[in-house]
Formats: C-alpha cells, structure tokens, sequence
C-alpha cells in the first residue's frame, strides 16, 4: 500500500509539474477541449503575401504549427491575398519555400482568401440585409473626421440611416465598377461612440480598380483585413486563430463578424506577444529601401534577418526552432538578443559538421628541411566531439600558408604563435621552428622559413618536449582558392537602428569581402549551403546565390566567441 501511494504521490506531481510547463494558449486551448468547445484543433498561418518573412514570422509558424500538431489536429497555410495594391507572386513563392524549410508542413492545405471573394461578398449583403451595414460617400478626410479621437465619439456618417435597398443598389453598383477608387465604403453598422476606435463602424469594403495576383480583374472591390480574417478563419473552420499582440483592440470586430454572420462554430481569437530581434531590420518599408538603393543585394542578403537570408547565411531550422523555444510564448513584449540567436546555431551546429582548416589572411611558410617534391596525407578526425563524422586526407607538402595573425617578428609577452625562434605545432602535423623571414619592399612579411622535427609527427605520442602554440595551415600547392565574406550587423549598434530622422544607422563595417583566402582540398567538393567550421574561425557556409564550382563563396554564420550565456533554470 505505501508504495502505491507514493506511486500515486508522484505521478500526482508530475501532472501538476506538466501543467505548470504549458504556456497560456495551451492552457487556453485544453480547456476548450475539455469544456467541449472545440472536439479538434485547428490552426493556420495567414501571411500577406507582400514581402518576405522575417525571424518574428518563424515564431508564429511555428506556433501555430506546433499546437496542431502537439494536439493531432489541422494545420493550413493560407494566404491573406485581400490587398492586391503591394501583393506579388514572387512573395507567394518565397513565403511558401521559407515554411517548408522552417519544416511547417501544410500537406494539400493551401488556401487562398482571395478564393473566398465570393462568400465576402455575400456575407456583406447578409450584413446590409440585417441593418449590420451601409455605404458610406465620406471621403478619407471625411472619414478621419468623422471618426472622432481616443478622448471624442465618433460621429454619425450622413450615409449611416440608408434604406437597405438603398445601400444594396449602392453595394451591387460598387461591385460592378460604376465608381472610383476612394469614393465610395462600405462600413459596418456598429456603434460610432464605442471606447473601442476598430468598433467605429469600421469600414469593411473599398473600391480598388486593381489586377489581383490571383483572380484577375474580376473584382474592382476589395475587402479590409478586419473583416475578412474572421471569415477565412471560419470558412476553414479554424478553431484557435492564433495572431501577435497587436491584434488585441481588434478582436471585439473580429467577434462581431463571426457573429453577425451566423457561423455555427466560430473561431476564437488568442493573442501571444511578437518576437522582437535587438539591433536587427525587420520591417519590410526599410528592407526594400535597402533593397532599392543596393545597400544589400536582395531580400535574401545574409545581414538581414528574413528568413530566407537567414537560410543563405547558413542557418539551420534547428537553430531557429531553439531560438523560438528559448523566447517562449507570453503576453507582454520583450526583445531577445542577438546573440542568443548565434548561441542557438553553435549549439546546432557544433556537433553537425566537420571542423576544417581555411587561412583567410595568408602568407606563406616553406619547411627548408622538409624533402622537396614530397607530399603525405594525414589522418584528422573531422570532429573531435563527434567520432561518427569519421576522418578525412589532408595534404601535408613543404610550401604551406598560414593566417598572418599567427607570426610577428617582434611579439609581446604571452604571445605562443610563431616568431623567431619559437617552436609550434603545426595542426596535426609537426612542430616547427621558425628560423627567418622575408619581407618585400613595403616591409610587409611575405615568407617564413622554418624547419621540422620529423619525430614531433601527431599521433606518434612524442613527448620529449612540449610546445605551447598550434596552428593551422593549408598545403601551398594544392589549397583551394575562395572567396569568403565576413558579415557584422547591418545596423550600428551603439547608435540604435534609427536616427532622429527615421532613417537607418547603418553599420559601414557590415561586409568585409576576402578575396584571396585558402583551404585544404577537401574544401573543392563544396556544395551549396553546406557548412562547415573553419577551426580557430568560426562557422561558415557555402553560399547559395554566388558561389560556383570553379569560385567558390563562403559566408561567416557565426564566429566561435559567444557572449550569450543561457539563463539557469529555477
């Protein structure tokens, strides 16, 4: 008996542990499970297709799909297309490659809202006939006017008590393109004097004598965000309508509509906290100014934090999954740092991939006692802490390079690299002795002759003396040539991302491009987008939009150092 209660006792604990864990949307959500609300879970992600997504956008993705998942329900993607004025095909196709990289899979449930222009419309009729809404002839001016302030009502429109005939010949004459853009609304009916600035009888339909991306000219009205979300979301039966903080004021509207419209089971609206990035440029009116003035080289330019630059700098869904798990899901606004983000791809990173030699600033080391013509391949482990990624040749030859930082002709106290007379160990090779150099006319150093200890071999358990430096190096004659290009934050982090003006303070050390860089063999059969830790330099992917067989390009996902240090657990 006493060990059944403390059986009991425990698991008692455990539940009330699992309970504590969950965040609030799924508190929320089992608890209309429970009360018989909902029998499923359905979620979507809705995305105007008008840019690319960014890193805020990963995190709703996420989200939503991880919460049909977590419950064994529905996900859809679907595209919120109701604004043809800045929607593009070129952003339905990026947007939809960014989530299934993300790993978001929506299977055949793809939706289009601009397919449901037909059921918009005749809910807008539905609401006519109710006295719910009316056809407004104030212009924008009017309009702002009219709407009153946060401490004034609003006042009556002078359309607001027409005949439902009336407003319905209106509507169906809006429909058939018999007026302008701008001249005539529909509003819905609602309450002009309400606290609530979105319950103003807000309007719900325009003229737009525009090309849709995906219904043509058919239509030349189009409907306002607020009235047709909640109509998507019902149509698809969406249960839980997860969107950012921002929607907040406007989920009264969202509640009308689904109501007003008789929709048997509507959906409920939750609303969690965006994900705010420091020192980083998200907003897609500043990203296209960028874009427009060849500040950056597109929407995918590895500064950037879209998405699909995140992918071209050698970012994993694994590291941007971490990422979205280590900020949580709360109510109040925060912003995360960005190292934490570069934490999370070293974390991903470390144990994934080969560690390489690559010398980015070189200069050459000739072994004078090393026999000419001679070449030997060395056994390295591709990664020490993970012997499952086997071993790799490296190329072992007289003439090699090596980074310029590792070698000064007069060094300062502690300095363990190369210097006359000073012996190190060349990575998994031999300990050397520098013995000259010889510098050009600049008085730039431009070779360093050594010699070798043919008994110091790595792996050959040597230890008639030690050596307190090891660096790398690539083989002279037989190193691949690259490109590689250092990236920083675009913004200037100790000026803030705008100026007084609003424009952007852009970091002018952004891109460092190095043209004439060197790594071992092995380095040739690079493909795009594969990474690979350069040692002693920090991670590194190929990359995806410049790089060819015969040129290769590198970019720096992240350098080794993290100033990031992971929150304990309470």
């Amino acid at each position: 008996m006493i060990e059944n209660n403390n059986s009991e006792n425990s698991n008692n604990e455990n539940k009330e542990a699992e309970v504590v864990s969950k965040n609030f949307i799924e508190q929320a959500i089992e608890k209309d499970l429970a009360e018989g609300v909902y029998d499923t879970v359905h979620t979507r992600f809705p995305p105007e297709p008008n840019g690319y997504l960014h890193i805020g956008h990963a995190k709703s993705i996420l989200l939503n799909y991880g919460l049909a998942q977590k419950y064994n329900g529905k996900f859809n993607m679907r595209f919120d297309d109701t604004n043809p004025t800045k929607e593009k095909i070129e952003f339905v196709e990026s947007i939809q490659k960014d989530i299934k990289w993300l790993g978001a899979d929506w299977e055949d449930r793809l939706f289009f809202a601009s397919n449901y222009f037909e059921q918009m419309y005749e809910g807008a009729v539905k609401l006519i006939k109710k006295g719910k809404a009316y056809v407004s002839d104030l212009t924008a001016e009017e309009m702002r006017e009219y709407r009153g302030t946060l401490t004034e009502p609003g006042k009556e429109d002078p359309s607001r008590n027409r005949s439902v005939e009336e407003n319905l010949t209106l509507f169906e004459k809006m429909k058939n393109g018999a007026y302008q853009d701008g001249e005539k609304v529909l509003r819905a009916k609602i309450d002009v004097a309400s606290p609530n600035m979105n319950m103003r009888d807000p309007i719900i339909y325009r003229v737009a004598h525009m090309t849709h991306h995906n219904t043509g000219d058919k239509w030349c009205i189009y409907p306002m965000y607020d009235y047709a979300h909640p109509i998507e979301d019902a149509i698809e039966g969406i249960t839980h309508s997860i969107c950012t903080l921002e929607f907040e004021d406007h989920r009264p509207l969202y509640d009308w509509v689904v109501r007003e419209l008789e929709y048997s089971q509507p959906p409920r609206q939750i609303e969690f906290a965006k994900m705010y990035l420091t020192n980083v440029v998200t907003g897609k009116r500043y990203i296209k100014r960028l874009v427009e003035e060849g500040i950056v080289d597109g929407w995918d330019d590895p500064r950037l934090v879209s998405i699909a630059a995140l992918r071209r700098r050698g970012f994993t869904p694994e590291s941007i999954k971490m990422f979205v798990e280590l900020c949580g899901v709360s109510k109040s606004n925060s912003s995360a740092e960005y190292s934490m983000l570069e934490y999370c791809i070293r974390e991903d990173l470390k144990l994934k991939k080969p560690r390489v030699m690559a010398v980015l600033d070189p200069v050459k080391l000739i072994i004078d006692n090393y026999p000419e013509g001679q070449v030997e391949y060395l056994d390295v482990v591709n990664n020490v802490e993970n012997e499952e990624l086997g071993t790799r040749k490296v190329t072992f030859e007289r003439e090699l390079y090596i980074d310029r930082e590792d070698f000064m002709e007069e060094p300062p106290k502690k300095y363990f690299r190369l210097f006359p007379g000073n012996e190190v160990r060349l990575m998994h090779a031999y300990f050397v002795k520098c013995e000259s150099f010889v510098k050009d006319e600049e008085g730039n150093v431009i070779e360093i002759h050594c010699t070798y200890d043919p008994e110091t071999k790595c792996g050959t358990g040597f230890t008639a003396r030690k050596v307190k430096g090891t660096i790398h190096w690539v083989p002279a004659n037989h190193a691949v040539k690259a490109e590689v290009r250092l990236y920083e934050n675009i913004i200037d982090e100790e000026k803030g991302v705008y100026n007084e003006d609003g424009s952007l303070n852009l970091n002018p050390n952004s891109l460092t491009i190095l043209k004439e860089c060197y790594m071992e063999p092995v380095m040739k059969e690079a493909e795009a987008l594969e990474s690979f830790q350069f040692v002693r330099q920090g991670y590194f992917c190929v990359d995806s939009k410049d790089s060819t067989q015969d040129s290769l390009v590198f970019n720096r996902i992240v350098s080794l150092k993290s100033s990031f240090v992971l929150p304990k657990k309470e």
